[in-house]
């Protein structure tokens, strides 16, 4: 089905209701799952703080209702506050289907959407709950598979995962299509992103396209460029992404400001032309310490046909297979990234090799399209079923 004018039929249409904590993060990662909902021919509203992407939001014709909420707040009276107001709103809404996207809105739904809506839980990863691998992460990983299976869970739910490793941490069997899909992460297209190579350049010129997060490994990557270049290696580092100020992980500015005075490093902030990034550089590196779902900057340089380096984590490893579409190096480990710079800068026919390999794996499973088609089922298994 085409798509439909927001107030046709607007008593008649399924009602699809996307719950997410920031306006931003929406656009730049759900929007695909919003077009697929309009598609159906569903009316689409979405529940999020709004900063300065409500327009991209109704420019695909979904309605966007203002909700504030702030993420690191665990102050008991802020949350009941904002449990009494998403529930009014939701009330109000009488979603069809409502989407809960990330773990703050999963929760928060759970506990204020109406008896018997269907939802759908879309895990983007874990955070600090899949990187942490001491006694705190054990706990609260156990904690969270309790509240998904007591809480969150029921006939009318399902859960969307960007890859298995997250499932089976979770407790759930990522190959029972009756409760749990994996899709790509976001998707991506691939028309958007170049594939053509770098201009030649005598150094290796890598990438981190990333918020500046320590759990994104960005001193990891800071460091291992400098042990390649002590080691003779000719190789660069761009940053690329700023600090999220309502993330406790965030790195701060001062400290991007040092790394990118270093020699062979240099920080730009954010960008808006990620493309354009990746035409200017031969490689693209994440090396996280864990929690991602599917990071979304993996896609964009895959799509652009770069080779990747990364760390063996969920996620990351999902998409990028070692010697393949890049290499993957333990995590948290500086000597081991180093030792794959200085690999690739030695080896330039394998960084255009992988970098081949990587965007025919993008675009073999893992763009808008096979996103948008795997959501369109879920909500329409969901449909039929309260039909």
């Amino acid at each position: 089905m085409g798509d439909a004018d927001p107030d046709e039929n607007e008593g008649h249409s399924p009602h699809l209701v996307f719950l997410v904590t920031e306006d931003w993060f929406f656009v730049s990662h759900f929007l695909p799952m919003a077009r697929a909902a309009r598609e159906m021919g569903l009316r689409v509203t979405v529940i999020t703080r709004v900063r300065d992407h409500a327009a991209a939001i109704s420019a695909i014709g979904a309605r966007v209702v203002p909700m504030q909420a702030e993420r690191r707040s665990l102050n008991p009276l802020a949350v009941a506050a904002t449990l009494r107001a998403l529930r009014r709103i939701l009330c109000r809404e009488r979603a069809d289907i409502l989407h809960c996207v990330a773990l703050r809105s999963i929760v928060l739904g759970s506990l204020a959407a109406p008896r018997g809506t269907p939802v759908v839980h879309a895990l983007t990863g874990l955070g600090f709950l899949g990187a942490r691998a001491d006694a705190v992460g054990r706990a609260a990983r156990a904690g969270l598979r309790h509240f998904l299976r007591i809480v969150a869970d029921g006939p009318a739910a399902r859960f969307l995962f960007e890859n298995e490793d997250d499932a089976r941490m979770l407790g759930f069997d990522p190959g029972d299509p009756g409760k749990v899909a994996i899709v790509g992460g976001a998707g991506v297209d691939p028309a958007a992103f170049p594939a053509a190579s770098p201009e030649p350049s005598p150094s290796l010129r890598i990438a981190v396209v990333a918020r500046m997060l320590w759990s994104k490994g960005i001193d990891l990557a800071v460091e291992a460029v400098g042990r390649a270049r002590a080691a003779g290696a000719d190789v660069t580092l761009s940053l690329y992404g700023a600090p999220d100020p309502s993330n406790p992980r965030a790195v701060p500015e001062i400290t991007l400001r040092e790394w990118g005075a270093r020699p062979g490093i240099a920080w730009h902030g954010a960008t808006r032309d990620v493309p354009a990034v990746w035409q200017a550089h031969d490689v693209a590196c994440l090396p996280s310490r864990g929690g991602e779902g599917l990071p979304r900057t993996l896609l964009e340089a895959g799509a652009s046909a770069r080779a990747i380096v990364t760390t063996d984590v969920p996620g990351c490893r999902r998409l990028v297979r070692d010697g393949i579409e890049g290499l993957v190096v333990p995590p948290d480990d500086a000597g081991a990234l180093a030792d794959a710079f200085i690999f690739l800068a030695n080896n330039r026919d394998a960084v255009s090799r992988m970098g081949q390999a990587a965007r025919a794996r993008v675009e073999g499973g893992y763009t808008e399209r096979h996103v948008m088609e795997t959501v369109k089922s879920l909500y329409g298994e969901l449909l039929g079923q309260r039909t």
